[in-house]
């Protein structure tokens, strides 16, 4: 196979760079590939700059930049970002702490002054400060009743004795509850200079004024030197160390580890070709040798350098039986990297993989903001590029130097997180013996021959909303160019037909997934290889309303692709083994869902809703359908359901519609006719009066309940003013988000929101407690829900509402495979592509009204609830 991959291209291309006299640093990129902005505040300042006594304060400093200034109250600024348009956020990580608005190109200015106000003049208030930390602790209990952080940041604190990457990095509830104001106004003052900030701009904004704009906001920000306290360093060790985890989980979570090097370092690309040889896609060597066959339901391997240390992690969900045979797969698969290496098809597969990955990483305006900022904070812009082009040039020599030099038997780590009472622990001893006997286990290379793309033949349609729609006789082609980088995303779907039975609930997401286990002459790893040699991965989908095969490719690949992905959908090879490997795993995962404090819920909650029917069934399957489902039922499933159903192949990217249409009608034209699918009935929020609510308890450090109401459905006219509902309910500086959060610190995390399917529809509610406050909490929820019911929005919270609404019609456009999406919404669950031409018009009609009578009529109807009780 060889390397398809474009040619290297500068991302830094046109990126203008100034440092102010102050020492902060200005970045300006136009992009025009979507009428959007993003602006991104860089702050060198994070984990790794708290000493002992501070630890997790720069996450506290996070939160607070949201809390007010002397000229904006509480919540102000996020009021006047979603008024404008946008939407806000921040994260903090071991080296920075990032600040980001996405909005229309138009409301740059406004947010400019509402981001350059909050850097500068954070209040931090005390009585702020006390009512948010203990929101801080909320999420800090939300994190440990998630085992995947639990037991990778155990794997930091395992690897390091000294650096401070082994800390808890969100700080303990006794640390948080003690912080003051002079602490969190003293770190403030001392890191949030001008010499350590960087604001990156990408969008379809002209450069000149853009940085006026941004002088204006930060000139005259008074320099200062920033507060300098490095991290102890870590000295060189060997030795293998291991640790076991045990609590209220279902499965077992599995992560090793090895002290790599910098981001700087010329090693660094080599390793992130070796993470990709090892797990990147279904070609990868892990996959093949223990996701495949079905001894682990996820595996994934990574190097990550924050800062001065690195650390390459290999992590898998795993039976607690299986955690041998997984750690056998893992040693042998990264034995046989040290000792000989990847092959060139291994290598050619993850290159191109990466750059496509790539590529699609820097397709929003705030990947490409947030990445430039990063490379400016590493040394220089210029970074992106020659990182881009290293991955070109690495070599089966380099990714072999790499795995010999840091993936060392005798340096593993590793940490297990097991079900408590079940399971061996796992010792250093028994780490080490799995490593020091890993059998080189063959990993043949597949012969990735797909079918011969077929000769491009006329097709002729029509255009609706940009979009070119070109009627086949067994399907409809749905194609839009989407220019900015080259890349294609291209997918095939059909609409569901009537709600599965309630015993054969997962029969469609089982032959979905089983689909890109073979197709036509090509086994699973030869189809892997095959999409992922021109840039992507098959991804399955079976969702409510409708089930799908995906794949995203670099745009000269696209006659390939198409015929591939052809293939895949109309020729699946099913053979037995396969899908029942599969059915197994999705078995695991559906036991598994119930560790998961945010799904897990409105599994409960949508059961009872909709009485176990329909909407009310997992798409995946329960653990008691799921092991009567067998191989005829899957191919009768994709015969009538998939491949008999007329469907629609859609097409956004960097590419010519027309010429693009050509080369689809060539590959797809001769596809039989498939029938329209049925109607189906309309689905009701009508739990049971005996079964409304359904709890589960666990050993959990939170409550989490989710809520169900009646709501409009997807062709409702009504579901906009329900939209506008959510978007005023929930978010930062909605009316929930201040009630229960801001001003009780009942939770980290509340959602409002509107649920809107083809056939039926919901108001959604969510809120994670400490188990002490559930009945507070949920009397909390109530009440605001019957002010909706009761009481007018006012005029301002209609206004920020339909703005924000009307202005992320836009701004969600960014990527292909964001626009792909609203396409396929549109097509099989909406009213048509003329619902795309202004997607805001119709949120700018609803009236306070409206916003009521849909509240009134969910509020004052059935309610359904799922809980997650912890202890």
């Amino acid at each position: 196979m060889t390397n398809t991959a474009s040619p290297p291209r500068r991302w830094t291309a046109d990126v203008h760079r100034e440092v102010l006299s102050n020492g902060l640093t200005l970045l300006v990129q136009r992009d025009d590939s979507a009428p959007a902005v993003a602006a991104v505040t860089h702050v060198r300042a994070g984990f790794f700059d708290e000493p002992d006594r501070w630890i997790g304060i720069s996450h506290v400093l996070e939160h607070m930049f949201f809390k007010g200034t002397p000229t904006r109250a509480v919540g102000q600024i996020a009021r006047e970002t979603k008024s404008a348009g946008g939407y806000l956020n921040a994260s903090t990580s071991y080296d920075r702490t990032s600040y980001f608005v996405v909005l229309p190109a138009s409301a740059l200015a406004r947010a400019v002054d509402i981001q350059a106000d909050a850097l500068r003049h954070s209040q931090i208030d005390a009585g702020e400060l006390e009512r948010e930390l203990r929101v801080i602790i909320q999420e800090a209990k939300r994190k440990l009743d998630t085992p995947d952080a639990v037991t990778y940041e155990t794997l930091h604190e395992l690897m390091f004795d000294h650096h401070r990457i082994r800390r808890w990095r969100i700080g303990t509830e006794e640390q948080l509850s003690g912080y003051t104001r002079e602490d969190v106004a003293g770190y403030y003052r001392s890191r949030y200079v001008p010499e350590r900030t960087i604001v990156s701009v990408v969008g379809a904004v002209p450069v000149e004024e853009t940085l006026a704009v941004l002088r204006a906001a930060y000139g005259d920000w008074t320099s200062a030197p920033g507060a300098v306290d490095p991290s102890p360093t870590e000295p060189p060790r060997e030795g293998v160390r291991a640790r076991t985890l045990r609590g209220d989980v279902t499965r077992a979570e599995l992560s090793l580890g090895w002290r790599t090097v910098d981001a700087l370092h010329p090693d660094s690309v080599p390793l992130d070709v070796a993470a990709a040889v090892l797990s990147a896609g279904r070609g990868s060597w892990l996959y093949r040798i223990l996701r495949e066959p079905g001894v682990v339901t996820g595996i994934s391997a990574s190097n990550y350098a924050p800062g001065d240390v690195g650390v390459f992690s290999i992590s898998a969900d795993v039976e607690p039986a299986r955690v041998d045979q997984a750690l056998e797969g893992i040693a042998s698969a990264t034995s046989r990297l040290a000792l000989l290496g990847p092959g060139e098809a291994d290598l050619n597969r993850a290159r191109t993989l990466l750059q496509a990955r790539w590529a699609r990483r820097n397709e929003s305006m705030e990947g490409r903001a947030s990445a430039l900022a990063s490379a400016e904070a590493l040394g220089r812009i210029e970074l992106l590029d020659e990182e881009y082009e290293r991955l070109s040039t690495v070599t089966v020599d380099d990714v072999r130097a790499v795995a010999r030099r840091y993936l060392l038997p005798e340096s593993v780590s590793g940490v297990v997180y097991l079900p408590d009472g079940v399971g061996e622990d796992l010792t250093a001893e028994r780490l080490a013996a799995a490593f020091a006997v890993a059998p080189l286990t063959a990993i043949a290379t597949p012969e990735a021959t797909p079918p011969a793309p077929r000769a491009a033949r006329a097709a002729r349609g029509s255009r609706t909303a940009e979009v070119l729609h070109v009627p086949l006789s067994g399907l409809d082609l749905l194609i839009r160019r989407k220019p900015g980088v080259p890349a294609v995303m291209l997918g095939y779907y059909v609409p569901r037909d009537a709600a599965e039975a309630p015993e054969m609930a997962g029969v469609g997401a089982l032959a979905m997934r089983s689909i890109i286990r073979g197709a036509g002459a090509l086994d699973a790893a030869a189809l892997a290889f095959a999409a992922e040699g021109l840039g992507g991965t098959l991804t399955p989908s079976a969702g409510i309303d409708w089930a799908g095969l995906s794949l995203p490719v670099l745009s000269e690949n696209l006659a390939p692709a198409a015929t591939l992905l052809r293939l895949a959908a109309f020729d699946p090879a099913f053979n037995e083994m396969d899908v029942m490997t599969e059915r197994g795993l999705l078995l695991e995962e559906a036991r598994q869902v119930a560790d998961d404090m945010f799904r897990y819920p409105f599994l409960l909650a949508f059961g009872a809703a909709f009485r176990d029917r329909g909407y009310g069934r997992p798409v995946g399957g329960t653990v008691d359908t799921l092991p009567q489902l067998g191989i005829d039922d899957v191919r009768a499933w994709h015969r009538t359901s998939f491949a008999g159903r007329r469907g629609a192949l859609v097409v956004v990217g960097d590419l010519d519609p027309d010429a693009a249409a050509a080369e689809l009608a060539g590959v797809f034209a001769d596809v039989p006719g498939g029938a329209v699918a049925p109607p189906r009935a309309r689905q009701l929020v009508q739990p049971a009066e005996d079964d409304w609510q359904r709890v589960t308890p666990r050993a959990k450090a939170q409550t989490a309940f989710a809520m169900a109401f009646p709501g409009p459905d997807r062709r409702d006219p009504r579901r906009h003013a329900a939209d506008v509902w959510g978007a005023v309910a929930s978010g930062l500086g909605g009316r929930l988000f201040d009630k229960l959060r801001d001003r009780r610190s009942l939770a980290y995390t509340v959602v409002g929101t509107a649920w809107a399917r083809r056939d039926g529809g919901a108001i959604l509610t969510y809120i994670a407690t400490s188990p002490e406050r559930e009945e507070e909490a949920r009397s909390a929820m109530l009440t605001e829900l019957t002010r909706f019911a009761e009481e007018r929005v006012s005029d301002q919270e209609l206004a920020e509402g339909v703005n924000y609404l009307s202005g992320q019609a836009e701004v969600s456009r960014q990527s292909a495979g964001a626009v792909a999406g609203e396409i396929v919404d549109a097509w099989l669950a909406g009213e048509g592509l003329g619902e795309l031409e202004d997607p805001g018009a119709r949120y700018r009609s609803v009236t306070a009204d409206a916003i009521r009578d849909v509240a009134a009529a969910a509020f004052s109807g059935a309610r359904a609830e799922g809980v997650v009780r912890g202890a």
